[in-house]
């Protein structure tokens, strides 16, 4: 996946995050959509973890397409 395309699903990705959002202040989220929202957090955690693997290996003149999703479990387990 090409950075474009990783960048044009964190975006699809945050719109969704956006509208769930919006919810909370208004009447709030059903157990189902605060499970979707969670969902959204880690897909989009994976996404931005991938471009930054792609921009590392460019700028190390490696292959970006070498680069490839960590498993959510890798992603959400990183320290901060």
């Amino acid at each position: 996946m090409a950075d474009g395309e990783i960048l044009s699903r964190i975006d699809e990705l945050i719109a969704q995050e956006h509208e769930l959002r919006s919810k909370v202040t208004g009447v709030g989220l059903t157990v189902d959509e605060q499970g979707r929202l969670g969902e959204l957090e880690q897909r989009l955690d994976q996404c931005w973890d991938l471009l930054r693997q792609r921009r590392a290996r460019t700028e190390f003149h490696e292959d970006p397409n070498a680069a490839e999703a960590r498993t959510v479990n890798q992603v959400e387990s990183y320290r901060q």
